[in-house]
């Protein structure tokens, strides 16, 4: 499933075309504030090679998104994760800055959680969240996951918010 849409967005399968889009993304130290801090763009074309290779292995990852414009809207995905030593699925979207606040976070939450369990028939997905990362919070709370635990993650202070089918 390499692209979807939804009501205002289009996902297409993240490859190396969207490098300079995700190095911007990861530059805004807003946007990274809850995704461990700023990424040069060397660390980023890493991430970008290791979410490709992501695809290849699992069939499902990370994909771009853009506005019904086509301008670049940030990327969000299915992948796997390791939690506490645990091989976990989580969803996990990122979006610039400047729409922030529109939604956007709750529509792709939905559009993943469907395709996760209904297309892929996974057992469950998870959220990682920052625990001060309130927004985030929300939206996997209103898109029906349960907050499971808290634990750390690389350091830092998460909840682990899960779904089933």
């Amino acid at each position: 499933m390499d692209q979807f849409s939804t009501d205002r967005l289009t996902a297409e399968r993240l490859s190396e075309d969207h490098l300079a889009d995700l190095v911007a993304l990861h530059l805004d130290p807003d946007v990274s504030r809850y995704l461990g801090g700023v990424r040069s763009a060397e660390v980023t074309k890493t991430y970008l090679a290791t979410n490709m290779a992501h695809w290849d292995q699992h069939g499902f990852g990370l994909w771009a998104l853009r506005t019904k414009d086509g301008a670049f809207a940030g990327r969000a995905g299915i992948r796997h994760i390791l939690v506490d030593g645990i091989d976990e699925i989580e969803i996990a979207y990122t979006f610039k800055r400047d729409i922030w606040g529109q939604g956007l976070a709750s529509e792709i939450a939905t559009a993943l959680t469907d395709i996760g369990l209904s297309r892929l028939k996974l057992p469950s997905l998870i959220g990682l969240v920052f625990v001060a990362h309130g927004a985030s919070r929300r939206v996997l709370e209103k898109t029906n996951y349960l907050l499971e635990k808290s634990t750390t993650h690389h350091g830092e202070d998460v909840v682990i918010y899960r779904i089933r089918p």
